[in-house]
């Protein structure tokens, strides 16, 4: 028994340079969207993380194969995986960082609603409540009739769906499913499935931006690192709000780096899906409000599978030392 008590402050702080970390990662992202399809991102931060994500995986002792205990479930979040993996990458290539952020934001909000069929989650007045006003916060942010909405708009949305749709199926199958099957399946979905794109969308990178690649797999899996900590040092309901901090580095490198500018419907509506989502973490933070947890137990950001994804790693860390 490694029982201690939780350091808050400790995992709040590690959490904050985490997402700091995963912004940068996020405006190199933007930076390489400028000259290159999301295919090409997207298949070569997989092929330049898959040796460190190997690496961990090689450390995973539990007993099995890599056969899928629930074969559909996966085949769902592989897919949604990949999907997410591609209009994350397209909508920070051509919109504001800021708006990104605030689009998929939603994401909790669509865990709840998903939970409903998928987990039997029983969702009262309060978080429906919560639900509908952070809605109306996506609403306010792409203010439709009023300004055009294009194809980053819809990536953005599918986006925050898709990550939603896997986060839950995660949540379903964690406990049965070895973590190498979770986390290894959309890796190997991506890579095979940019690489049938490459023929339509490559162009030849130099030097510098091939180093831009490696800063991506880098930084995401140092941040994971950084977040397992700070997940096993300080509690969930603190530790998870913490990635709204990503909408401050947004603002800051969007304004210094891309020279972007926040406008105050973005800010109004960011405000209320960050409002909404705080509401449905707290309410799930105590203990008699959900059964499944779904939005407290995501403890991780878009997952677009081309790095490890936190939850199956953080399970594995936490059963390792009653291993002997």
């Amino acid at each position: 028994m490694t029982d201690q008590t939780p350091n808050n402050t400790k995992g709040a702080l590690l959490a904050l340079l985490a997402y700091a970390i995963f912004s940068t990662h996020d405006v190199v992202v933007k930076y390489l969207g400028e000259s290159y399809s999301p295919f090409q991102i997207v298949f070569f931060s997989t092929l330049i993380g898959f040796p460190l994500a190997v690496f961990m995986l090689m450390r995973d002792a539990s007993d099995g194969n890599l056969r899928p205990k629930h074969p559909w479930w996966v085949a769902l979040r592989t897919v949604s995986t990949v999907v997410t993996g591609v209009t994350v990458f397209y909508a920070f290539s051509v919109l504001p960082m800021a708006q990104t952020y605030a689009i998929l934001f939603a994401s909790p909000l669509l865990i709840t609603i998903l939970a409903i069929p998928i987990l039997g989650e029983t969702v009262r007045f309060r978080r429906w409540a919560a639900v509908i006003v952070g809605l109306c916060g996506v609403m306010v942010v792409l203010r439709p009739g009023s300004t055009p909405l294009d194809l980053g708009h819809l990536a953005a949305i599918v986006g925050a769906l898709f990550h939603a749709l896997s986060s839950i199926v995660v949540r379903k199958i964690g406990q049965d499913e070895r973590s190498v099957v979770i986390l290894l399946y959309p890796m190997m979905a991506n890579f095979v499935v940019m690489a049938c794109a490459m023929p339509f969308f490559y162009e030849p990178m130099p030097a510098i931006d091939l180093g831009g690649l490696g800063v991506i797999a880098v930084f995401a899996f140092v941040a994971t690192g950084i977040m397992i900590v700070a997940y096993k040092v300080g509690e969930a309901v603190i530790v998870a709000p913490m990635h709204y901090s990503q909408i401050i580095w947004a603002a800051i490198f969007g304004y210094f780096i891309f020279g972007e500018s926040l406008d105050r419907w973005t800010v109004v509506g960011t405000l209320i899906i960050m409002a909404s989502g705080l509401y449905i973490v707290l309410r799930e933070g105590r203990s008699t409000a959900s059964e499944n947890t779904p939005v407290l137990r995501t403890r991780t950001r878009h997952d677009t599978g081309t790095s490890l994804r936190l939850g199956p790693l953080l399970r594995r860390s936490q059963k390792s030392p009653s291993a002997g």
